[in-house]
């Protein structure tokens, strides 16, 4: 099946994910091309239904900006410009862009033309908040356009040709801060580019599981399986597309949470799968000694899983594919087209440069996390494992600041099995996206009775997200936190204080390392 799409080109600004985000959220396929990636013969051999123009850093005026096509404009296609895009827009077509006076940054309140198509939503008011972040902004709008949106200190926060379905908006529709951005964003795709919306899990369980059995044929796949939830959902996908064609590697790497491997061995039990559990805790001990660099841990965990990997394979005769969980944000963290790379993701930046495998197959790699969450719904996964709480795959070893011990992993398995214990109880398993704690390498003096201590500190870190791209920290109950602490600094040997991480991401990530 052949999904109507949007294509969204990509001038580097830090939200160009999000954009993804919330046009999938309108039930539209979405593809992200860098923007000199794309040129217009690309475009018009892939016919997308609308093409979006993020942000990015650069003033359009500049030497050696990022730029488009003036016949981008002329295809028909309908264009939607955000921030810079907005910008380049007019720039473009001949309108003028100009350093602003004021800049604006953060939640502004912005006046709409209700007349705009973009804005047409009944629950959008004429006034409400947008979220800015510019220092140049549209001095004279191109021939044709008209204004729909401003501020205070932006006269053209928005701009319009109905005729040639032509759309800019300076702020970020795409984040939350901004008030009813979603719907923008669904006016754009739905109505202006009349995208039907047939994006759905339904659709794409279908579509993945007809291009993996093709690509699969009669071979073998070899399926890293975590048990967490991108790989148990590609396990439910691949035992639909494939059968006992499907091989899955559970490889126990010493990392994992308290009683986890057993756990998901449990799991598993019973499936219609060929599934192998891997006892490689000493292999994975021995290369990480004296290792401290995040990076470095990840490289390390992720050239020695496809080790175990080949090592397995061989066991069990030809295998021609190797099966991974990776979704759209290990991807995106991992670097895309000239983005920094935030973090190396085993599944992603990990890879060694020789993998003893005919091909890597990845159909969960366009998925963001709740997607996937769908998708298990939708092939018959249980809501316990859907659910289950996310987990990196180096595991411990990225909770564990600095150099890896058989001692730090044991202090950090109890500690962290508390918290989530007590995070049940209270019953916020569900609200809470992610939570974890990490122990840090400070340790700090303390007083346990009338001794003097001198043990690690202890940090919780809890999000709430709806894509894993941006997150807030959790408003965890001080009576809650306070538990926690307590039973830590009783109950788990070594640790003297506990502290809990408010930072949001961005700037943070969500794991520490």
């Amino acid at each position: 099946m052949e999904h109507q799409h949007i294509l969204i080109l990509d001038f580097g600004g830090q939200y160009n994910q999000l954009i993804a985000r919330r046009v999938r959220e309108c039930s539209v396929f979405c593809e992200i091309k860098p923007y000199d990636k794309a040129d217009i013969g690309y475009i018009k051999e892939s016919k997308p239904m609308g093409i979006i123009f993020t942000g990015g850093p650069n003033s359009v005026y500049g030497e050696g900006a990022p730029s488009v096509s003036k016949e981008i404009f002329e295809l028909g296609i309908p264009v939607l410009g955000i921030c810079y895009g907005s910008q380049l827009m007019a720039y473009v077509l001949g309108g003028e862009v100009s350093t602003c006076v004021t800049s604006e940054y953060g939640k502004t309140e912005t006046e709409y033309d209700k007349d705009c198509v973009l804005f047409s939503s009944d629950e959008l008011p004429k006034k409400a908040v947008s979220w800015m972040s510019h220092t140049d902004y549209i001095s004279r709008m191109p021939e044709g356009f008209k204004k729909a949106a401003q501020t205070w200190n932006c006269p053209v926060a928005a701009m319009y040709n109905e005729e040639k379905k032509l759309y800019a908006v300076q702020f970020h529709p795409e984040v939350n801060h901004t008030e009813h951005g979603l719907s923008m964003i669904y006016n754009f795709v739905r109505k202006v580019c009349g995208c039907a919306g047939d994006w759905t899990m339904e659709n794409y369980a279908e579509t993945a599981i007809r291009s993996v059995r093709e690509k699969v044929g009669s071979g073998k796949v070899l399926l890293a399986l975590s048990g967490g939830v991108d790989s148990s959902v590609l396990a439910a996908l691949l035992s639909k597309a494939v059968g006992r064609q499907l091989t899955c590697i559970f490889v126990d790497h010493g990392f994992m949470r308290k009683n986890e491997g057993d756990e998901v061995e449990e799991a598993f039990r019973g499936w219609d799968i060929n599934f192998v559990r891997v006892d490689a805790k000493e292999q994975f001990m021995s290369r990480m000694r004296g290792v401290s660099d995040p990076e470095a841990k990840r490289k390390i965990i992720g050239e020695e899983f496809i080790r175990v990997f080949e090592a397995e394979a061989k066991k069990i005769g030809r295998v021609d594919f190797l099966a991974q969980g990776t979704i759209y944000p290990d991807v995106i963290e991992s670097g895309s087209g000239d983005a920094a790379v935030i973090k190396s993701h085993h599944n992603v930046g990990g890879l060694p440069d020789y993998v003893d495998f005919k091909e890597i197959i990845e159909p969960l790699r366009m998925l963001f996390k709740d997607e996937t969450r769908k998708l298990g719904l939708e092939l018959g996964l249980s809501e316990k494992l859907v659910w289950r709480q996310p987990f990196p795959g180096p595991g411990l070893a990225v909770r564990i600041i600095g150099e890896i011990t058989d001692e730090k992993l044991e202090i950090l398995r109890d500690a962290d099995h508390i918290f989530r214990e007590e995070i049940a109880k209270a019953g916020m398993d569900r609200d809470i996206n992610q939570y974890f704690a990490v122990l840090t390498n400070n340790r700090s003096v303390g007083v346990m009775g009338d001794f003097r201590t001198y043990d690690y500190t202890l940090a919780l870190r809890a999000v709430e997200t709806s894509d894993f791209m941006t997150a807030e920290f959790s408003r965890i109950p001080y009576d809650v936190l306070e538990v926690c602490s307590r039973r830590i600094v009783n109950e788990v040997k070594s640790i003297n204080r506990v502290v809990y991480d408010i930072t949001t991401k961005p700037p943070a990530t969500i794991e520490w390392e």
